[in-house]
């Protein structure tokens, strides 16, 4: 038995065997990735796993990855191949697969628990159909709504992020790669790419290499080191006129030379043809597979002109064969690593019907839709009481729109490239569906009428809705956006409402009854006047196929809701960047002294970190454990939070840091812990934080990493709104 074949040889031997036996094109061949899956391109390339020893395939559903893993199995070496695709909050694009939120709602719930379960879930569903890596978690920074893939971020701070980023990873790749209920994490995208300028998707992005130091990496630098990531996507932009894709300083320095990171690099979507084709860096698609490679990306995803291109280039010597070696390595090590070339090369074929949907994963999504509830306004209107004989109109078309509640990333998604018509519809619970469901329980009156439509397509029944208000005691209003107003490539210059919507909620209220707003929506939008004029609003933004339950749970009373916004909404388009984490230092001579546009509050519509709940509470006590830490101390701080109503609640207490003054400039104030306190009626809890040195740095002039001697002030409190904290401060 050829070594390489021996299960029970060190991995290290394993590879050196292997290698020893590959020529330069079955090597290359481990870098190539290309679609399996017809509709998404025109061709079909699965042949190619002989012609060009194609290690990794993308975009495989049904049976297709076991057929491809047969054929492999036939070639001259029997490299198995390793098989991605996009299951983003969900394995979405198998017609049972269990839906979540969608990531920007799911960060709403800031608990690690249920994103590590969701992905955990995830994990064992998509290693059931055969697939071995997920092209998860997002890691970039929501900070322009504008931007169409807002939705799938974490929202627009760098730290939560790296925390809920690592909470997923530690789900998806579980306790080791080789079980059947683990896959690969994929961390993206690498790095900077939410930042594009105008919120441009895949443009220019205008990043240094201190603000990417500073706010783009830290994120990623916690999923290698701390979650241990097993790979990272390139994204498509340019950094400063420089391509991440080419980017060595990013994909070797920093990434496997100063981090040392042991897992490989895959590219987004043709990067390597992009570099010629569009962002026009490159003088062919030979030199810009060279910087690719070069680069420091291991696998190339979707560039059909690698193949012959990177051959002549190590040939003619141009690319030293040790890069691609590296690649290689790195890229079969987690092939073994997954039991690939041993027992776990071929899933059962009856794991898929078995795993698929089963009554506890669809548990799973509705605890992490309950969770991910936020409440932004309530005059006393909710919960609703005394229901009895009372009469509910629902209105608005995303009351009842199974695609725009699931978001990106499902079917009617462009990825999917096919559609089961249904989408997802018989296992989707939407706002219509939930009220309906518990109208007899409760005994009110229920009616729905689409009245307005998200698109501009003059879809008009606002007469409707004036009519059908008048013998009715609540109004609930749902707005928001659908599939075709986000995602890649659907970027907005306006964030106001859309279609009759605005038209819609202004009837509503002119009816003069109770006014509640259901947003669901992949990213905020303008709604200022519905701040101003609605008796309660609920974000749910997309809440996944459970969602209308857990809206209508919150709407009754049986959830009590205890989200907290993970991204701030701003008065217009104009306003933006509204991130809490912003800078001082704006010259505006407005009377009153404040930073601001002259037409528009300093403020944000709402702000990172708001959410209220059933409850009610008050912090206290303040104290700083360590009021002068040495270097390398870890400063503590604790506060009391007591529950003062009579309803049993959570909170989320949040830890703002701010660096007082330091040789550069630095953000107002940071993100740097927080605490799910849950808390019985009238009791009260003392909570720690402790904030690791490391957390306490900034990046200096010279990109060096430093904590420098002074004042800290830190912040407690329920939201980023400092004016609800309590605030203290502490000295190195």
């Amino acid at each position: 038995m050829n070594l390489y074949k021996n299960a029970n040889a060190p991995i290290a031997d394993r590879i050196d065997d292997l290698m020893s036996r590959m020529t330069l094109e079955e090597k290359i061949g481990q870098m190539i990735q290309l679609p399996a899956k017809e509709g998404i391109v025109e061709e079909n390339y699965i042949d190619r796993i002989y012609d060009w020893h194609i290690g990794s395939f993308l975009h495989c559903t049904g049976k297709a990855a076991e057929e491809i893993q047969r054929m492999a199995e036939k070639s001259r070496l029997g490299i198995p191949v390793i098989f991605g695709i996009d299951a983003i909050h969900g394995h979405c694009f198998e017609d049972k697969g269990t839906v979540f939120p969608s990531q920007l709602s799911l960060s709403c719930s800031w608990d690690r628990q249920i994103v590590k379960e969701m992905a955990r879930v995830t994990a064992k569903e998509v290693r059931a159909c055969g697939i071995h890596w997920t092209f998860s978690p997002v890691l970039c920074i929501g900070r322009d709504a504008r931007w169409g893939r807002v939705d799938e971020t974490f929202g627009e701070d760098p730290w939560l992020i790296g925390e809920l980023a690592c909470a997923a990873i530690e789900g998806y790749q579980g306790d080791s790669l080789d079980s059947e209920d683990s896959i690969l994490a994929c961390a993206k995208h690498f790095a900077g790419y939410g930042e594009a300028t105008g919120g441009r998707d895949s443009f220019e992005a205008d990043v240094s290499k201190r603000k990417m130091l500073s706010i783009f990496l830290p994120p990623f630098e916690k999923a290698v080191k701390k979650a241990k990531v097993a790979s990272l996507m390139t994204g498509y932009q340019s950094n400063n006129g420089l391509p991440a894709t080419s980017d060595s300083w990013l994909l070797r320095e920093i990434t496997k030379k100063q981090w040392g990171f042991k897992g490989f690099i895959v590219t987004d979507w043709d990067n390597v043809g992009s570099l010629y084709k569009k962002q026009k860096v490159a003088r062919d698609l030979k030199d810009a597979a060279r910087q690719g490679i070069v680069g420091g990306n291991d696998m190339m995803m979707s560039t059909d002109s690698f193949f012959e291109n990177a051959l002549q280039l190590v040939q003619e010597g141009t690319v030293s064969e040790d890069l691609i070696e590296d690649s290689v390595r790195r890229v079969l090590k987690i092939k073994f690593e997954m039991g690939l070339f041993d027992d776990k090369r071929h899933i059962p074929t009856d794991r898929q019907s078995e795993v698929l949907g089963r009554p506890e994963h669809w548990d799973v999504a509705l605890d992490a839709s309950r969770e991910s509830m936020t409440l932004l306004t309530n005059n006393g209107v909710l919960p609703l009481q005394d229901m009895k004989n009372k009469k509910i109109l629902l209105t608005g078309s995303n009351g009842d729109d199974v695609i725009a509640q699931l978001g990106d990333w499902s079917f009617g998604s462009m990825q999917a490239g096919h559609a089961n018509e249904t989408y997802h519809r018989e296992d989707t619970v939407t706002l219509r569906d939930g009220l309906k469901k518990t109208s007899e329980k409760y005994g009110f009156d229920f009616e729905y009428i689409k009245g307005a439509d998200v698109l501009d397509n003059g879809f008009d029944e606002t007469d409707l809705v004036k009519k059908r208000a008048k013998n009715s005691d609540y109004i609930i209003v749902c707005v928001g956006d659908t599939i075709a107003q986000h995602g890649e490539g659907h970027d907005r210059s306006d964030l106001s409402l859309t279609g009759k919507q605005q038209k819609l909620l202004e009837v509503a209220k002119a009816s003069g009854k109770k006014l509640i707003v259901v947003y669901i929506a992949s990213k905020p939008l303008a709604i200022s006047w519905v701040k101003e004029n609605a008796d309660a609003i609920i974000c749910c933004f997309n809440p996944g196929a459970k969602g209308g339950t857990a809206i209508t749970e919150v709407l009754l009373g049986e959830l009590n809701p205890s989200g907290k916004l993970t991204i701030s909404f701003p008065y217009s388009a104009g306003q933006i960047p509204v991130f809490y984490n912003k800078y001082t230092g704006w010259h505006s001579d407005n009377e009153d002294g404040k930073e601001r546009y002259i037409d528009l509050p300093e403020e944000p519509v709402f702000s990172f970190g708001e959410g209220i709940s059933y409850s009610r509470f008050s912090y206290s006590d303040l104290k700083v454990l360590t009021s002068s830490i040495k270097k390398g101390e870890n400063p503590q701080f604790e506060v009391t939070i007591t529950n003062i109503s009579d309803v049993d609640g959570t909170e989320i207490a949040q830890l703002y840091i701010n660096d007082v003054v330091s040789t550069m400039t630095t953000p107002c104030m940071n993100l740097k812990g927080f605490h799910r306190v849950d808390l019985k009626a009238g009791m009260s809890k003392t909570v720690q934080f402790t904030v690791d040195w490391d957390e306490l740095a900034i990046i200096d002039a010279d990109l060096k990493k430093i904590v420098e001697r002074g004042e800290f002030e830190v912040w407690v409190g329920p939201s980023s709104i400092r004016e609800k904290c309590l605030k203290s401060s502490f000295w190195y």
